[in-house]
Order: structure tokens, then C-alpha cells, then sequence
């Protein structure tokens, strides 16, 4: 998650948009990106998120 963008506005839709493209695609995180993420996420808006799944 080193190429997270620098610029505070933009960081909670990179890290959403990080989100769904796991989750679309089925795919796990390690502890590292779950901290990192939850720390990041926990200064955004409480938004649900839709995704649909890859076939």
C-alpha cells in the first residue's frame, strides 16, 4: 500500500476503491494491510460500499 496518493481528500475513496477490488475479486488481506487500512478508513465517512462479485 506504499503508492497510497498523499493527498488527504483522496485517500478514502484509494483505500475504498482498494477494498472493493478485493472483495470483488475474492482476494484476502494480511494483517499488515488490515492495520494500515483500518487506520486510514477510520477517519472516513461511514458509506456502504456495493460491489459485484467477479464470475
Amino acid at each position: 500500500m506504499s503508492s497510497a496518493p498523499q493527498d488527504a481528500g483522496n485517500t478514502c475513496a484509494y483505500n475504498t476503491d482498494w477494498v472493493a477490488v478485493k472483495a470483488r475479486w475474492g482476494q484476502s488481506i494480511d494483517p499488515v494491510e488490515k492495520t494500515a487500512l483500518a487506520g486510514q478508513l477510520g477517519y472516513c465517512p461511514d458509506i456502504p460500499l456495493t460491489v459485484t462479485l467477479a464470475r
